[in-house]
């Protein structure tokens, strides 16, 4: 397929997505004042599922190893929150202010940072008493069909690759929440992962099974410098040691690896009959 035909396609699904719907219409109520912000809002409140991002998968090992109530979702601002992002990126920064920025930030979970860490940074940053924020990165999101719609070949196709690469990162991270044996190798991945701070940004990202708008938007933001250089760091990491599935001292490999999550889920099961 010819690469205007398939960035064109992209685009089309990005526009379809619920995010990239919220910005053009935050764009479209720029000036509108007090009235516009108000539309903003309940639009987003019947698009935006409210969701706080999955549990840390160690907490819930955790839980299910000790017999407790597994937490389900993790303890931040919810999804809806991010529609402050969208309002500064329609209406100005200047109109949503550091407090709902630093709640949206807080939902995104980037960094491990809470909402008041963020409105620590960004109160400073406004009062001048801080380094200021580049708010480029944030501006550009705006233009995200267009990325994608320009984007080169290879363009498309390392965003891809990252995405996918990413996507199974991030299953391997999730899994260990549901008792899959551990390995140095594994131990090793999920450390770089909470180093970068960026279980919450996979989260976030990563779909298990995308609708074609959900694609397109983990699309344009895996062609990003902090998607592509956490795949890369990931990657690395693999090199070192690709014994993902082989326990040490454990001379049946893959096989053995398997039975012994199988083992652990069936007593899990059994457990619950109890």
């Amino acid at each position: 397929m010819p690469r205007e035909r398939r960035a064109r396609l992209t685009a089309g699904d990005l526009r379809t997505c619920g995010a990239q719907r919220l910005v053009e219409f935050a764009r479209d109520a720029a000036g509108a004042g007090e009235e516009g912000q108000g539309a903003l809002y309940e639009v987003a409140r019947r698009l935006v599922r409210p969701y706080r991002g999955a549990a840390n998968p160690a907490l819930v090992r955790a839980a299910l190893e000790a017999g407790e109530d597994v937490p389900v979702e993790a303890e931040r601002p919810d999804s809806r929150s991010m529609v402050h992002l969208v309002a500064a990126i329609g209406l100005g920064v200047e109109e949503v202010g550091a407090d709902a920025l630093a709640e949206a930030f807080a939902a995104f979970g980037m960094f491990g940072l809470t909402v008041e860490d963020w409105a620590q940074m960004l109160g400073a940053a406004e009062r001048g008493e801080g380094p200021p924020v580049d708010w480029g990165p944030l501006e550009q999101h705006v233009g995200a069909v267009g990325v994608v719609r320009q984007a080169r070949d290879e363009e498309l196709v390392r965003g891809r690759t990252v995405l996918l690469g990413l996507r199974w990162f991030y299953g391997l991270y999730v899994m260990h929440g549901l008792l899959m044996p551990d390995t140095p190798a594994q131990a090793a991945l999920r450390q770089r992962i909470d180093d970068w701070g960026m279980f919450p940004f996979l989260d976030h990202v990563i779909a298990v099974s995308p609708s074609p708008g959900q694609f397109a938007e983990s699309l344009a933001i895996c062609m990003e410098p902090p998607a592509d250089n956490l795949y890369e760091a990931l990657v690395e990491q693999l090199a070192v040691d690709p014994d993902i599935f082989r326990i040490p001292g454990d001379e049946t490999g893959a096989a053995g690896f398997g039975e012994k999550w199988m083992h652990a889920m069936a007593e899990l099961k059994e457990a619950g009959r109890r």
